[in-house]
């Protein structure tokens, strides 16, 4: 009798940083201290995976890409998604021309924000015939596989998605970068079983235009009333320095949060 090989359908986080990453190369607060000394919880720039299958969808392109798919034993994907044009989610766009041309020997499905199309052009020339470029919209639904993948807005100054993923099973939403949620987006991902968010600061937010603290991510997970509430895009030296050991204590009041680590993985 033939078994029958199931399904894996799950998102990874590939990296659960902010911009300069943890340790930053001119940072020496306690929180870049502890990194340097156990690299097991260093962080680089934030991106995801979506897998269903053997089909499987790059969430953003890192500076650090090529070292998180090494690590992750990623060998290739079939689709990417920016979520928006700043430098830590597209800065790792150029790996993708050596992927494409020497191992897929076929363009990639690109989806990216409409405002970004010609500053992706502008700054990638050498990728143009490697990438077919679909700008998505708003609320608009890819079904893929057995995954409904909905780009929602996000509040962070320039046009920018959180990403709602929705399998038959589970309902997680991806804000990576974001100062809280427009109300059309609260209402599309309440009672979300996952919501991995952005939690750029401990302590003082002085972005709020932009980002969201620890305690507002918390705050956002419980009125949206998330299953689970995962804080990701960490940069805890921005503000007030604090160690993962000192989080993962003062979290213990909140035993439906998690904090991001790399290569942290949710089933869908």
């Amino acid at each position: 009798m033939t078994m029958v090989e199931k399904t894996v359908r799950d998102f990874t986080i590939l990296g659960s940083g902010a911009g300069p990453g943890i340790p930053s190369f001119f940072c020496d607060c306690s929180e870049c201290r502890e990194a340097r000394h156990n690299p097991k919880i260093s962080r680089t720039r934030s991106g995801a995976l979506i897998r269903d299958g053997r089909y499987q969808i790059l969430i953003d392109a890192s500076p650090d890409l090529r070292q998180q798919l090494i690590c992750q034993n990623i060998t290739c994907f079939d689709e990417v998604w920016l979520t928006h044009w700043h430098y830590d989610h597209f800065g790792g766009l150029g790996e993708l021309e050596y992927y494409v041309r020497l191992n897929r020997k076929k363009s990639i499905l690109f989806r990216l924000p409409p405002s970004a199309v010609e500053s992706f052009q502008a700054a990638f020339p050498q990728l143009s015939d490697v990438m077919e470029i679909r700008p998505w919209k708003f609320g608009e639904t890819a079904v893929i596989k057995q995954l409904q993948i909905t780009p929602l807005p996000a509040e962070h100054g320039i046009e920018t998605a959180g990403i709602l993923v929705e399998s038959p099973n589970v309902k997680l939403a991806y804000f990576t970068d974001t100062a809280g949620l427009p109300s059309t987006s609260e209402e599309r991902v309440r009672n979300a079983d996952w919501l991995i968010c952005d939690s750029t600061f401990y302590g003082d937010n002085w972005y709020p235009r932009a980002h969201m603290s620890v305690h507002q991510a918390i705050a956002l997970g419980e009125k949206i009333a998330a299953k689970h509430t995962v804080l990701t895009h960490l940069s805890i030296h921005y503000a007030q320095a604090v160690t993962t050991r000192e989080l993962k204590e003062k979290l213990a009041l909140y035993p439906a949060v998690d904090i991001a680590y790399d290569g942290m993985n949710v089933k869908l």
